[in-house]
C-alpha cells in the first residue's frame, strides 16, 4: 500500500482533538457540570438548605396561619381598604416623582464629569443603608415646622408637611428612589454610547440624544427600577411613622395598619401581610427576566 493510502486511510489526530469535548481530556471538569452545580460538596449544601429554609420557613408559617375561611371579610374592611388604597396612591405618586426627579439624577451620576462626584454618588445611595426611622428623623429635622427648609415653607407657604399624606409620598420617594437612581445609572453606564455620538455628531443638542435616543435605550432599566421603587414605597414603615405619622385615613399606610392590627388582634395583620407578599411575589416575578435568569437558562 502506498504511502498516500496509508495516509488517507489514517485518522486525523489534528481533527480529532478539535472536536473531542474538553469534558473527554483527562484532568479537566466538564463546563456543564460546573454550570449545573451538579454533585455540590456537602460542606455547601449543608449551610445552603439550612439558609434555604431559613428564608422560607417564616412565609410558609405566614401562609399556613392565614385565616383563609374569613379571609375576604378581613380584606373588605373599610380600615383595611383606605390603608389599602392609601399604600397604592402613595406608593404610586413616590414612584412618579422618583422617575422624575431620579432619571436626570443617574444621567448626571453616570455621563457626567466634575469634582465631587463620588462624594454625591454616595450620598445619594446613603438612603440604601440608613436605618428608615433615622431617615424619617433627617426628614423631620429638615421639612419639620421648625426644620431647617421647613419653616420657611410654613412661614412663606402655610405649607405643613410632616404628618399629612404629603409627607407620607416624600418619606417614601426618600427611601425608595435610590433604588431606581442606582438601576438607571448601571445601565446608563454599560450602555453603547454610539448611536448617542452619531445623533451629537449630526447636530443634536444633548436634550434632544437624551429625550430620543438615551431615554429609549434606557426604558428597560427604567422600568426595572421603577417597579423596585415602587415596591420599596409600598412596604415603607419606619421613614412613614416618623415623619408622617398613624393616622387612619390619612398617613396610615398597609405596613402601619399591619403593625396596628398586630397589638389587638392578629387575623387582620396576617391579611393584610398575605396582601404584601403578594405584591412582593409579583415584583420578583416582573424582574425574573431581567435581573435572575443567568446565561440563558431558563
Amino acid at each position: 500500500m502506498s504511502r498516500t493510502g496509508a495516509g488517507q486511510d489514517a485518522p486525523d489526530r489534528t481533527g480529532a482533538g478539535q472536536d473531542a469535548p474538553d469534558r473527554a481530556r483527562p484532568g479537566r471538569v466538564a463546563p456543564d457540570r460546573l454550570v449545573t452545580g451538579r454533585g455540590v460538596p456537602p460542606l455547601l449544601a449543608a449551610p445552603a438548605a439550612i439558609g434555604f429554609c431559613f428564608l422560607l420557613v417564616p412565609l410558609l408559617a405566614l401562609l399556613v396561619r392565614a385565616p383563609w375561611h374569613g379571609l375576604a371579610g378581613l380584606l373588605a374592611d373599610p380600615a383595611a381598604l383606605t390603608a389599602l388604597r392609601l399604600s397604592l396612591e402613595c406608593a404610586t405618586a413616590a414612584t412618579a416623582v422618583s422617575i422624575v426627579l431620579g432619571v436626570p439624577l443617574a444621567w448626571v451620576l453616570a455621563r457626567a464629569r466634575f469634582p465631587g462626584l463620588a462624594v454625591l454618588r454616595a450620598l445619594v445611595t446613603v438612603p440604601l443603608v440608613l436605618p428608615p426611622v433615622v431617615g424619617g428623623l433627617a426628614l423631620l429635622l429638615a421639612f419639620g415646622r421648625n426644620g431647617i427648609l421647613g419653616r420657611y415653607l410654613d412661614a412663606w407657604f402655610g405649607l405643613t408637611l410632616p404628618f399629612s399624606t404629603a409627607g407620607v409620598v416624600m418619606a417614601e420617594t426618600f427611601v425608595a428612589m435610590p433604588f431606581l437612581v442606582v438601576t438607571v445609572e448601571g445601565a446608563l453606564r454599560s450602555a453603547d454610547r454610539e448611536l448617542e455620538e452619531a445623533a451629537a455628531t449630526l447636530g443634536a443638542r444633548r436634550l434632544t440624544v437624551f429625550a430620543r435616543i438615551t431615554l429609549p435605550l434606557a426604558a428597560p432599566s427604567v422600568l426595572a427600577g421603577a417597579v423596585l421603587c415602587w415596591a420599596r414605597a409600598l412596604g415603607e414603615f419606619g421613614a412613614t411613622i416618623t415623619f408622617a405619622g398613624n393616622y387612619p385615613g390619612a398617613t396610615q399606610t398597609m405596613p402601619l395598619a399591619v403593625y396596628d392590627a398586630l397589638q389587638t388582634d392578629p387575623e387582620p395583620a396576617i391579611a393584610l401581610s398575605l396582601v404584601l407578599l403578594l405584591v412582593a411575589a409579583g415584583v420578583l416575578a416582573l424582574l425574573r427576566d431581567r435581573w435572575l435568569r443567568t446565561g440563558g437558562n431558563p
